[in-house]
């Protein structure tokens, strides 16, 4: 929607192909039905992409500022949270509403229902002319009826997103259509999104949220690491933190380091490693003191519950033994699980519970308008190129940008230095 507004805007006729049956189903999911469109802390360390330097070049174009004033040229009020934009009313409908109404009232045409099978270039003896659009509406595909419609325009941009979320339409067909066109496209995986666990005592301990930071280690090396409001579930780990692990956990799977990633997760992050041991140690003499202190009355409250029954069976420890009767070493295992607690990766949760996906359309083979360098007119934008961002309003942002500039240049134009002051 936002690159047939932008191209609409430059005097383009524009027509959108939409597989659902109306505009924009995805964005009523973002940011859990608030709509986190932006984020003011925008920064390129936010991005994952194989050519992050013109991803960097394309934000600076139209960054948080213009997304800003984009909307509420729109009519859209925005409020700030902690740096997170939401729409005034935090209804991502209002969103989606007033891009709607832009589509609208520019005369974007839409066809509802419909999947673009093929796209191809015209030819007018040796010249290119334009390019042979081939759709067909979901009655005919359900029929598996080969007859459809065939179109002429003088360009096209490819914005159907990835495979992430596939029950709101995405299903890749937009990689598939970049390979027809002889592009590439880098291997697509689920990100921002849930891993496994191969432990078998994941279930004990489901349902636990916690504070935590999480170093995630291949061999002995920590990749990446990250920090915030941990889950535990019956297969794994869930939560902010592990979705932001989780695009560059799924790429060192897929390049074999199944059996090697390791989530070492710390409950106590604001602790250091020498301070807890200190502590351990001196709760361990008050403790060896008392005659009647039993185990499970030493570690009670430490952590959660399920939390410290798990890990008092694995320094392998009766509840019942009594606190003097227990050697330093174990008890010290104890108080170090707290700190070294450590889950073997096997993968990540599907598509259909991811938020968005890692690869895409290869951003080496694009221009900074997001032009196909080898295929003149072909624009591309959205989750489609081999762009993604860290949860925070990052992913719209993409969303927003890329659609900006693949809308302007494909109407003709170059993306102009400051197009806040464009009459909309």
């Amino acid at each position: 929607m936002t690159a047939a507004i932008a191209a609409a805007t430059e005097g383009a006729c524009v027509t959108i192909y939409e597989r659902n049956d109306r505009l924009g189903k995805k964005i009523l999911a973002t940011g859990n039905g608030k709509c986190n469109l932006g984020n003011l802390q925008l920064s390129i360390a936010d991005y994952h992409s194989d050519n992050l330097q013109l991803v960097e070049t394309c934000l600076a174009k139209f960054g948080t500022n213009e997304t800003i004033a984009f909307f509420e040229k729109l009519g859209l009020m925005i409020r700030e949270k902690n740096g997170y934009l939401y729409p005034v009313s935090e209804q991502a409908a209002a969103v989606l509403d007033v891009l709607r109404m832009a589509v609208e009232r520019l005369g974007i045409k839409v066809v509802y229902d419909t999947k673009v099978n093929h796209i191809a270039r015209r030819k007018d003896g040796q010249l290119e002319v334009g390019w042979d659009v081939e759709a067909s509406d979901r009655q005919s595909a359900k029929a598996n009826n080969r007859q459809s419609a065939k179109a002429v325009y003088d360009s096209v941009i490819i914005a159907c997103g990835s495979k992430a979320a596939p029950k709101s339409g995405s299903d890749g067909s937009g990689y598939k259509l970049a390979k027809q066109m002889g592009l590439t496209v880098t291997p697509v995986m689920p990100a921002l999104v849930q891993l496994k666990c191969q432990e078998d005592f994941c279930k004990a301990i489901a349902g636990i949220r916690a504070d935590a930071g999480i170093h995630i280690l291949n061999g002995k090396k920590i990749v990446t690491e990250e920090r915030g409001e941990l889950q535990l579930t019956e297969y794994g780990i869930s939560g902010i933190p592990v979705f932001q692990l989780s695009g560059q956990v799924n790429k060192l799977l897929r390049e074999g380091a199944n059996g090697k990633l390791v989530a070492q997760i710390d409950f106590l992050p604001d602790v250091t490693e020498a301070e807890w041991q200190e502590f351990g140690n001196r709760r361990i003499e008050a403790a060896k003191a008392c005659k009647d202190m039993t185990v499970e009355g030493f570690f009670t409250g430490m952590l959660h519950k399920k939390l410290m029954t798990l890990f008092l069976k694995m320094a392998g420890l009766k509840t019942n033994a009594m606190v003097k009767d227990v050697p330093r070493k174990q008890l010290m295992d104890v108080f170090s699980l707290c700190k070294n607690f450590s889950l073997h990766i096997v993968g990540s949760n599907s598509y259909d519970n991811a938020q968005i996906c890692t690869g895409g359309v290869s951003m080496k083979e694009v221009t900074g308008s997001l032009e196909a360098v080898s295929v003149k007119g072909l624009y591309f934008a959205g989750e489609v190129l081999d762009v993604d961002g860290r949860c925070g309003g990052y992913n719209l942002q993409w969303a927003w940008t890329s659609g900006y500039l693949a809308g302007k240049a494909a109407a003709g134009n170059n993306p102009v230095k400051n197009p806040v002051k464009e009459a909309i």
